[in-house]
């Protein structure tokens, strides 16, 4: 290992543990408590680490875990002495001054497969992490806080269908028409699921009573037609929100509109670059006249109706689309073959009273293998 590469990476080294003393330093000035350590102690644990990689070169792994363990040992004492005082107190400080010295022994640890730019810029990475996680303390505990015993399940089933199941499935067509391939059917059920969930998670961060607007946007993520239905709802056992509900309606289905395109993107993009401007359009008509409408409302300040998000991530409703999609691709191919074009129009404008996504996948799916 040449000097430039030793001074170099005693940099990396510091740099990493200055990143995460800094936060450390101004965490104990803002809660006006004592702490580990801090801009000094961080960079310290850091050189030691270093320092140690740098003797491997010559004694082997020795120096390292010596070092480690000391650490560790200063680490176990400090904790005591903080909890003795404080027996609420956390193992966050404790844990990040491990890592900020696994760090600083990374960037001079011999025989690793990694490149010396690639690990660097590892190393700043995971320190720009660490330093966030620790920053983000506040804000972590009250979306944790916000997550209820059904989503923490709803979450682990959609694990579950997606890095367990969904390997397991074969890739290839069969059955009537050979156009059924399970593998991209729970693709696409996974693929809902995601795009519903990303909604769904907006919805519990940012809460339901942000404005109309934002009510009806998110509802347009989850479910446009159970956003419907709950502002309807809404509307009719408070006649004074009517207006305000419409809007929340409109803004619902304009995202829908844009929902689906970014479903069709992922499926097929030169499918989404012929529906860009007429479902563009559509989301932007609906938008705007939603604007003038709450304009003409004069709601400068509106309270969002309630709308209970389901999380999409449950079980039995991705089952449910499964079948759904594997029942409409069926027949969107078999109209196809056996009636053309005029078949496949009568089947979309059927499905499409019942689930906008199942066809719309369908058809994205078609269009890329060219088939209609």
């Amino acid at each position: 290992m040449s000097f430039a590469e030793i001074f170099f990476g005693f940099l990396i080294a510091l740099a990493a543990g200055a990143l995460i003393g800094i936060e450390r330093e101004q965490s104990m000035a803002v809660d006006r408590k004592t702490s580990l350590g801090g801009i000094r102690t961080f960079p310290l644990i850091a050189l030691a680490g270093a320092l140690s990689a740098l003797l491997s070169h010559t004694l082997g792994f020795w120096p390292v875990l010596g070092s480690l363990l000391v650490i560790g040992a200063f680490l176990t004492v400090s904790y005591y002495q903080e909890w003795e005082k404080e027996r609420t107190r956390g193992v966050t400080t404790e844990v990040a001054a491990l890592i900020t010295f696994l760090l600083g022994a990374l960037a001079l640890m011999p025989n690793l497969p990694l490149e010396t730019k690639p690990r660097y810029l590892l190393i700043i990475a995971s320190a720009g992490v660490v330093m966030a996680l620790l920053s983000f303390k506040q804000p972590l505990h009250q979306a944790v806080a916000r997550v209820s015993d059904d989503d923490i399940y709803a979450t682990a089933k959609f694990v579950i269908i997606t890095l367990v199941i969904l390997p397991l499935l074969p890739d290839r067509a069969m059955g009537p028409l050979e156009v059924l391939n399970p593998f991209d059917i729970w693709l696409m059920v996974v693929l809902i699921a995601g795009v519903s969930f990303t909604g769904y998670i907006a919805a519990r961060l940012i809460g339901e009573r942000q404005g109309i607007a934002v009510t009806g946007l998110l509802g347009g993520l989850v479910s446009s037609m159970a956003a419907t239905i709950s502002l309807a709802t809404h509307a009719r056992r408070a006649p004074a929100a009517t207006t305000l509900a419409a809007v929340a309606i409109i803004v619902a289905s304009g995202t829908m509109f844009a929902r689906i395109l970014a479903i069709v993107g992922i499926v097929d993009p030169s499918l989404a670059e012929e529906l860009f401007i007429p479902l563009g359009t559509m989301t932007a008509t609906g938008y705007a006249y939603a604007l003038i409408l709450y304009w003409y409302a004069g709601a400068s300040r509106a309270e969002a109706a309630p709308i209970s998000h389901r999380n999409p991530f449950e079980l039995r409703a991705a089952l449910q689309f499964g079948l759904l999609y594997t029942a409409v691709i069926f027949a969107a191919k078999a109209a196809a073959t056996y009636f053309g074009d005029r078949g496949l129009y009568v089947l979309s404008l059927l499905a499409g009273t019942t689930d906008v996504d199942a066809i719309s996948l369908s058809v994205a799916a078609f269009h890329r293998g060219g088939l209609s």
